[in-house]
């Protein structure tokens, strides 16, 4: 990152911080603990582990599907089955051809009876399944999981980075504030050494009741501006903490130091369409998501394609299992044993496919004529941000020659009013005037860091 410097010593305005029993923090730990605690990153978080368990899920397409079933049914509306042997109809008559006719039939007619009246039923199956063939649909499901994925993982990163700007743009602001503060608290020192000093001269003579009041409203009004300035700094810090995903605190402190505007190493980042083609997130995730979309056109396109499926299954069924009187299952008589070859191909679905596949490439179009205003929008992005910190600096300039000026101009004005050549109320300008222009430096230099985190931002070098 490029030097900082305090903004103390930018000014030429030395002081001791009080002593805070409150937390302190730095620039450093606001952005850490801003990076844990933020709702928007929490959210990005869960929505990247949602498309880390989509590639997982898509994996799994590829693996074989195993399934248990089981049924164990009662029927109603049947008469229960009474069996009759046939051999016991025959008469003594009955020669051998009918007893052996007897035989046969006994047997066929049970269980032609059996299966129309049995009230209970028990089948338990279990069947593998296996993908062979699907026209790519697996595979090309893992790679938009994948590039799903990736565009979440963008997602996080960007939220990262808008909390990071969000929370050093507020630090920022503390600052300023914080130094307006200690600009404020030193004029009213001086001001109040004036004013004693302008209270004694009256006592003997030298200055009259209009000086002195004129010394006290100045006291009155860096006063006031004092107090106004301390509701905005407690106001501003609140708002950092608010974006550092804490709660609101009175008693807290930050210490950091800002970009110096007048250091000469300071480099710009690249301007060139080409690289913030490479390094702007936005399009980074429209080019995934036009990736994405693009696959899911293959995705509906293989509904024109058949499917192949190879399965096994082992299936136990009974028709004659009681609630509390199971026949056990036997490997020869009643476990069906079973492998199969499916293959499936739609032949009509009311043009279903066709206008599933003319909505994909839609979506790709969409996409890709979002990327388009993207890269324009951030051309324009870039060009402002640029012209913002152009004038940034230009005032960084002006605001520092108007304080070197209205320095001078209180040196000399204190001289001459000591030497009774000029009157109080030229010292009072030249106070407020150096006040005022300490102030606007201060605004200068967050403007100016301000300006400059945006032109990083705009470029994607942030």
């Amino acid at each position: 990152m490029p030097k900082h410097v305090a903004i103390s010593i930018i000014l030429g305005v030395f002081f001791t911080l009080p002593a805070w029993s409150g937390e302190v923090y730095s620039r450093e730990r606001a952005i850490q603990i801003a990076l844990e605690k933020s709702s928007d990153i929490q959210t990005a978080q869960q929505n990247l582990t949602a498309a880390e368990s989509k590639v997982n899920g898509a994996y799994g397409n590829a693996y074989p599907s195993i399934d248990f079933s089981a049924t164990y049914a009662r029927s109603f509306g049947v008469d229960d089955v009474e069996y009759t042997d046939v051999n016991s109809m025959l008469d003594e008559q009955a020669d051998a051809n009918d007893k052996t006719l007897a035989g046969i039939m006994s047997p066929m007619l049970y269980g032609m009876q059996a299966s129309q009246g049995f009230r209970w039923g028990t089948q338990v199956g279990l069947t593998a399944t296996q993908i062979l063939y699907a026209q790519g649909k697996v595979t090309t499901g893992v790679q938009i999981a994948k590039a799903y994925k990736r565009v979440n993982e963008i997602a996080l990163d960007k939220a990262k980075e808008d909390v990071r700007y969000d929370v050093e743009t507020a630090f920022d602001q503390v600052l300023y504030l914080d130094s307006a503060v200690a600009i404020y608290e030193a004029s009213i020192e001086q001001a109040n050494k004036h004013l004693d000093y302008v209270k004694k001269a009256k006592e003997s003579g030298l200055l009259g009741e209009l000086d002195m009041i004129r010394a006290q409203i100045q006291v009155d009004e860096l006063t006031s501006g004092l107090e106004k300035t301390k509701k905005n700094q407690v106001i501003a810090k609140n708002a950092l903490l608010s974006t550092m995903g804490l709660p609101w605190e009175s008693d807290v402190q930050f210490e950091g130091t800002l970009r110096d505007p007048m250091e000469s190493t300071l480099a710009l980042p690249d301007t060139s369409m080409n690289g913030m083609r490479q390094r702007r997130k936005e399009l980074s995730q429209l080019k995934e998501s036009e990736k994405m979309y693009t696959l899911n056109v293959d995705i509906n396109k293989g509904d024109y394609m058949p499917t192949v499926v190879l399965g096994g299954s082992l299936t136990y069924a009974n028709g004659a299992n009681e609630w509390n009187d199971w026949d056990a299952p036997n490997w020869d008589d009643n476990i069906n044993k079973k492998i199969y070859l499916n293959v499936s191909m739609n032949l009509f679905n009311g043009l279903q496919t066709r206008e599933n596949v003319v909505q994909a490439k839609s979506d790709v179009r969409k996409t890709q004529i979002q990327k388009e205003t993207a890269e324009r929008g951030i051309q324009l992005q870039m060009e402002s941000a640029m012209n913002t910190w152009n004038d940034a600096q230009k005032q960084i300039e002006i605001q520092k020659r108007k304080v070197d000026l209205a320095q001078r101009n209180l040196d000399l004005t204190q001289v001459s009013y000591e030497a009774g050549k000029s009157p109080q109320l030229d010292l009072l300008d030249a106070n407020m005037s150096l006040r005022n222009a300490k102030l606007d430096y201060m605004s200068a230099v967050v403007d100016w860091n301000k300006a400059y985190n945006a032109l990083l931002k705009a470029t994607g070098e942030y």
